[in-house]
């Protein structure tokens, strides 16, 4: 039995409607910016670990947290690992595409440690993780698990359950620690809108068959 239970796979969940909204898609090819109150930094492993309220924007993407180490490789690709304070969660944002005239849509999320891959493209939300999205600054879904892992290219969501150290190996699948999402409906451009629940109203001509 592993430590950890995969409890939720989530493929598109909080995409919308089919090819609607997306991650902004040239994020990936911005540049890397970072304030901090302080700098470390290795040339021969091309590293660098910045200290104290840590902000990074790239595109529209924003970490925040006390403490991120970035690297390159060989290929270009950067990658950010960025970690809060004790009793803390970093902190991550980002901006997605939308349809013409639709309204603006946000994904954010928490995690004690949260890894950014260039290369692939996703970011990792890792214990007490905690993934949002907003459309028109209302909140539209929210999911929490041990670790998340949200795909910027794919809009692939992946949520993972973590077993509870006190739960006997027995124990059903899913039983330990649950992923806990709040997913609310997706309508496509041009449907309508349900039509509101009309109240009941009394009748008189009630037909009591066998009174």
């Amino acid at each position: 039995m592993t430590t950890k239970l995969i409890t939720c796979l989530l493929l598109t969940a909080l995409a919308g409607a089919a090819g609607v909204a997306h991650a902004e898609r040239a994020d990936r090819d911005k540049p890397m910016n970072i304030e901090a109150d302080a700098l470390r930094h290795d040339e021969l492993k091309q590293t660098s670990v910045f200290s104290g309220n840590v902000v990074m924007t790239k595109g529209s993407i924003v970490l925040r947290g006390a403490q991120l180490e970035v690297r390159q490789d060989a290929e270009g690709y950067q990658y950010g690992v960025v970690h809060a304070e004790p009793g803390k969660r970093a902190y991550f944002r980002q901006k997605r595409d939308t349809a013409p005239n639709a309204p603006d849509e946000y994904v954010e999320g928490e995690g004690e440690i949260i890894e950014y891959n260039g290369k692939t493209d996703d970011v990792k939300l890792i214990r007490r993780g905690q993934l949002r999205r907003y459309t028109g600054g209302k909140l539209s879904d929210d999911i929490m698990g041990s670790v998340i892992t949200y795909n910027n290219l794919t809009d692939v969501f992946t949520v993972d359950g973590e077993k509870r150290s006190n739960q006997p190996s027995s124990a059903p699948a899913g039983s330990g620690g649950r992923v806990r999402a709040i997913l609310a409906p997706k309508t496509t451009p041009g449907s309508a809108a349900p039509a509101p629940a009309q109240p009941l109203q009394p009748s008189s001509d009630l037909n009591l068959q066998g009174q």
